[in-house]
């Protein structure tokens, strides 16, 4: 007995709309779930810079202090530490590193993109190869570098090796420099335009989206330099907001409170500029992530 075969449903509009109706709520509640596991810590900062000293300490932790101590931001910031100095040391340190961020990648980037040369592939294959390892293990060979040219204890060793290249910069520069079209660079060379040339003149202001998103990458990266500037940075004086943090915590107490507000201070420069660059930010990881042959 042959079975005969089952034919398609076909649905309603009432039924295909329910359909659609129940997807979109469920995106919106894994968007919602996943905005309170994000959120949440930083809430925490927020209420825990607000606490006096008690309800730091209070067990179960309670979430909203009894009264609002807008005191702990002054006092931590203005406190025995000069704090105002280590955001200045940080400003200096994160400027000079993403201009060596955008110097030294960018030529490679424009190389690798539009200029043919024998074994460029293999060449950019050990390039991306450097990706895979781990910026730690290299932590030794630096500081006796550094420690036998009389580095230690100056910001050289973390401005320094910026302008040598990064990596993960030069691929995303690389993969944006491949969408500009051809024809543009081979107009420019008939008009006898130099490659350098071409590249200040027509890439460079064609890729904005991508130079954004490498700034920000940097900036935050070296913002928050925290591993090397211990290794490197002794003298109080000298040191960075990150390594300024550390000091909250002593032998026998942590001011968790004063701690949250300088850190809340410390973080207010990476979201006000997340926030000024944010579409062209996201327009320039966007366009380096799918483009590239």
């Amino acid at each position: 007995m042959l079975l005969k075969r089952a034919e398609p449903r076909t649905l309603t509009p009432a039924q295909t709309e329910r359909i659609r109706r129940a997807r979109r709520a469920g995106a919106y509640v894994l968007l919602i779930a996943s905005t309170v596991v994000f959120v949440l810590p930083f809430l925490w900062m927020i209420t825990t810079s607000l606490k006096s000293d008690a309800e730091n300490l209070a067990f179960p932790p309670q979430w909203l202090p009894d009264s609002f101590h807008w005191e702990n931001y002054s006092r931590g910031w203005f406190g025995s530490l000069d704090y105002t100095r280590f955001m200045l040391n940080t400003v200096l340190i994160t400027a000079l590193s993403m201009a060596g961020n955008l110097i030294s990648c960018v030529l490679p980037a424009y190389a690798f993109a539009r200029m043919r040369a024998r074994a460029a592939t293999l060449m950019f294959g050990a390039l991306l190869a450097t990706m895979m390892i781990p910026r730690e293990i290299t932590l030794v060979p630096k500081f006796i570098l550094f420690s036998k040219i009389g580095w230690v204890d100056t910001y050289l060793p973390l401005i320094v090796p910026e302008f040598f290249g990064v990596a993960l910069y030069i691929f995303l520069l690389r993969q944006f420099f491949t969408t500009i079209p051809q024809e543009l660079i081979d107009a420019a060379r008939i008009d006898g335009a130099s490659e350098l040339r071409i590249l200040w003149r027509i890439m460079l202001p064609l890729s904005k989206p991508a130079l954004a998103a490498i700034c920000l990458f940097s900036f935050v990266g070296n913002w928050n330099q925290y591993l090397e500037s211990v290794i490197y940075i002794r003298t109080t004086e000298k040191f960075t907001l990150p390594m300024g943090l550390g000091l909250f915590t002593d032998q026998f107490a942590t001011q968790y409170n004063q701690m949250m507000a300088v850190a809340l201070i410390a973080m207010m420069p990476i979201v006000i500029i997340f926030f000024i660059a944010q579409k062209t930010f996201i327009r320039g990881v966007t366009l380096t992530g799918i483009a590239g042959r």
